[in-house]
């Protein structure tokens, strides 16, 4: 996110803490592809800079959408982006955490303050929604009836919960379990992902991870979501069951700093399309997936004939040995442009799908109130 990256790398820490706090809430609106107006970044900047207050963003933003008399599709959705990015910048400025149900739905609510009509209400009907990454399909998310209860155990177990003696491994291991549990409830009608994030970076702070990426949210938000949706999904039939491995990796790089691949192509079920595209073999596909999830990048290299280091055999094999892996290195890359055009066109229909449905729906409330 460019408009910020300068503060980042050069400001003063006030304008370094601001600005990365504005990237992170600014991305985390990327989970129901909204994007940011230019009005709301400029303002930004000015908070960044030092010339106005978080409150008079937030009242900015406020008079500026009601000098607005007539709405689009877009600029609701911008709107929503701006609302809740201001809303999100403030509660994390404050560095504060009410770590009990009412105090997520509070968050839920300050977060989605102007935005939604139930902000801070657990939904009273059950849901469904069909995923990208599950092609189609949906995670089996908690009955309405349990809402609070379930929250209520889950922060219950979390806060009983002792992080002496685990190495970082296990304490990423068990976040992220944690984390994948309190979003499967999905208490609310929309913003779920959005107060999970906001909530679990509140509560890292408050066991001690200081130094929290936030680059993880402000650039792989989409990324975040989806491992959730695999971490939550079991479908025996199809032979998916629960994984938490991406999540993992996801945790990994935003507590320790790693640098694993996070891919959103990676978690998507769909292997006869992805052997479409590649002009391979289902059973190809699958064993991609499965080494690159036990080994990394590391498990996706070409090791055919490898049985020797280099230093064990002569100038002649060694050079051939490298063409080989040249060739192989070029190939990938050739797969690997072709599979991101091939991502570029799902993802701009899907933004453009969800955008009609938006479109469609506030039509529909519009003619039914004139009704």
């Amino acid at each position: 996110m460019q408009d910020f990256e300068e503060y980042i790398r050069q400001g003063e820490p006030a304008q370094r803490e601001k600005a990365s706090t504005w990237q992170t809430a600014i991305g985390l609106q990327d989970v129901d592809g909204l994007k940011p107006s230019a009005y709301l970044l400029d303002t930004a900047r000015r908070h960044v800079e030092g010339d106005i207050t978080i409150d008079e963003v937030q009242q900015l933003i406020k008079t500026y959408y009601q000098s607005k008399t007539n709405h689009t599709g877009d600029e609701d959705d911008q709107e929503e982006a701006d609302r809740a990015a201001a809303n999100i910048t403030r509660i994390l400025s404050r560095h504060t955490l009410a770590f009990n149900t009412n105090g997520y739905l509070s968050l839920h609510r300050h977060i989605f303050d102007g935005v939604m009509k139930h902000a801070g209400e657990l939904r009273p009907y059950d849901i469904t929604k069909r995923e990208w990454v599950l092609n189609g399909d949906t995670v089996n998310y908690l009955n309405y009836e349990d809402l609070r209860r379930a929250i209520d155990y889950d922060l219950e177990q979390e806060r009983q919960f002792s992080y002496k003696g685990l190495s970082i491994d296990e304490q990423v291991e068990h976040i992220a379990h944690f984390v994948s549990g309190l979003w499967q409830i999905h208490a609310f009608r929309e913003g779920n992902t959005r107060t999970t994030a906001v909530f679990l970076i509140q509560y890292l702070r408050s066991i001690g991870f200081k130094k929290i990426n936030n680059d993880m949210f402000a650039n792989h938000s989409w990324y975040f979501r989806n491992a959730l949706v695999r971490a939550n999904y079991k479908n025996a039939q199809r032979g998916v069951d629960y994984d938490y491995s991406f999540l993992v990796k996801f945790f990994r790089n935003l507590l320790m700093g790693e640098q694993n691949e996070l891919r959103n192509r990676y978690m998507h079920l769909d292997y006869k399309t992805t052997a479409k595209v590649f002009e391979t073999t289902y059973a190809n596909v699958f064993n991609w997936v499965k080494k690159y999830k036990e080994k990394g990048e590391d498990g996706l290299g070409d090791r055919r004939g490898y049985h020797k280091a280099d230093e064990e055999v002569d100038e002649m094999t060694l050079l051939k040995r490298q063409l080989k892996q040249k060739e192989y290195e070029l190939e990938m890359a050739l797969l690997e442009v072709r599979m991101l055009k091939k991502l570029d066109e799902i993802e701009r229909r899907r933004y453009t799908e969800k955008a009609n449905m938006k479109k469609n729906m506030k039509q529909s409330k519009k003619l039914a109130k004139k009704k």
